[in-house]
């Protein structure tokens, strides 16, 4: 069975926070909290990158392993989910997640900021898929639809990939294989052909057909 995973090529990513904004307003996300945002590294100075950052469903998840109600469960497509009705809000997921994924969904004093919240890859939670209890708490359940998350669907450079795992993986060794430098990292030269050397434009097949005689 596909094992869900999420990944950001920082090569494609422009910051543009598309990502969060779509995950936003698909699941109506409590005030205070981002199940994904954006993190620029060395910001304003050469080497700049970006990169997209979520739940990333560990294969072993140390929020699974610190959580003393164990509110956190796996399901069969690997994707890590917790149950609301049973989180306590005590925080160490938080602590202990090297990504920040579980957040509180209010400000406020500690202890007084509710039920956690994080990223559920759009696959709902343990109430009945496509349900409105399902949907208060967790979200819409895209998985469920056959859909995939919205914030891989909407990044418009396609920098953010998710999905089967193993699928994801060849995407990205692909692009790595065949990448090139400036703007063919973005594989324009696929889409419109490279130019011919002296610095002419290639022109289409049928324009040059045309203007024979």
């Amino acid at each position: 069975m596909a094992r869900m995973k999420f990944i950001c090529d920082a090569e494609r990513c422009i910051e543009c926070n598309g990502c969060v904004t779509a995950c936003k307003a698909e699941h109506d996300v409590p005030w205070g909290v981002n199940r994904r945002r954006v993190v620029t590294m060395n910001d304003g100075v050469p080497g700049e990158k970006s990169i997209s950052v979520a739940c990333m469903h560990c294969s072993d998840a140390p929020c699974m392993a610190v959580c003393p109600v164990d509110c956190f469960y796996r399901t069969d497509e690997g994707v890590v989910l917790h149950d609301k009705d049973i989180c306590i809000g005590c925080g160490y997921c938080s602590y202990a997640c090297p990504f920040g994924a579980p957040q509180f969904p209010t400000n406020g004093t500690f202890g007084l900021r509710g039920k956690m919240d994080k990223c559920t890859f759009c696959a709902g939670g343990p109430e009945a898929s496509g349900s409105e209890a399902e949907y208060e708490k967790y979200g819409r359940n895209r998985l469920a639809e056959g859909k995939l998350p919205a914030c891989a669907e909407m990044c418009s450079t396609k920098a953010l990939l998710g999905g089967d795992g193993d699928v994801v993986a060849d995407i990205f060794r692909t692009r790595v294989l065949t990448r090139g430098k400036g703007s063919e990292v973005w594989g324009w030269g696929t889409a419109y052909g490279k130019p011919a050397q002296g610095g002419a434009v290639p022109q289409p097949a049928a324009a040059a057909e045309g203007g024979k005689s």
